[in-house]
């Protein structure tokens, strides 16, 4: 049976390739501040890896406001953006690890709940180039934990997850990734992830490299085809 080889690396975004986390914080507590409230310190936590939806409905609970969920994203849309565009800093390692995907000729996709508005923002820093396809937040269904937005990155790649890794840091980011078949490369940013059959660990991108990123590839697929023989 010939090898499986690994082509595609589907990248997350937030706390992943981007220290973002810290700037929706930021964001957050803005306009927790302008609905009347403080954003609290397990709330903020909680929200790490949800889709905008559901950390909305979160910050509106919170806060105790009586804010209609519309108005309040339209306004952390528009706070964030302002942030984004502030900074956005790299995580260690990550932009070299892209660099370095790319070079090696595998397909790139950018895996993120944040929605496309904000991305196109983030890109300026990320780099349009680095990446064959992205899919956002408000272009799924059923975003993370959901595998839909793993499946969907796959499915515009041309790839199957079994030529697929997947980088990510948040507990529903590596669930909706393992959901959809993908071994998990976590690193993990501010929440840690539970261990589970399929994810990897490494402090940080620094020092990860394209042929860490093949063993992770080479030990999953042949776990899943010692299995499939058995």
């Amino acid at each position: 049976m010939s090898a499986v080889t690994l082509s595609a690396v589907l990248f997350d975004m937030d706390g992943t390739l981007v220290d973002s986390e810290k700037l929706w914080t930021i964001a957050l507590e803005r306009v927790a501040e302008r609905l009347g409230g403080v954003l609290s310190g397990g709330t903020r936590a909680a929200m790490i890896g949800q889709d905008i939806d559901d950390s909305i409905r979160m910050l509106i609970a919170d806060v105790g406001s009586t804010a209609e969920a519309t108005a309040v994203r339209t306004m952390l849309l528009e706070v964030t953006a302002e942030v984004f565009r502030e900074g956005m800093p790299w995580q260690p390692g990550a932009s070299a690890l892209l660099d370095e995907v790319r070079a090696a000729g595998m397909s790139t996709a950018l895996v993120t709940a944040t929605y496309r508005s904000l991305v196109e923002i983030a890109l300026e820093t990320l780099g349009r180039e680095r990446f064959d396809v992205l899919v956002c937040g408000d272009e799924v269904q059923r975003p993370k934990p959901d595998p839909e937005p793993y499946l969907r990155a796959m499915q515009l790649l041309g790839v199957a997850a079994e030529n697929s890794v997947a980088v990510e840091d948040s507990p529903n980011g590596s669930r909706s990734a393992l959901a959809a078949g993908l071994p998990v490369l976590v690193v993990p940013s501010e929440v840690a992830v539970p261990p589970a059959p399929g994810l990897v660990f490494a402090g940080s991108l620094a020092g990860v490299d394209v042929e860490r990123l093949r063993e992770i590839h080479r030990d999953r697929t042949t776990i899943v085809s010692t299995v499939a023989a058995g």
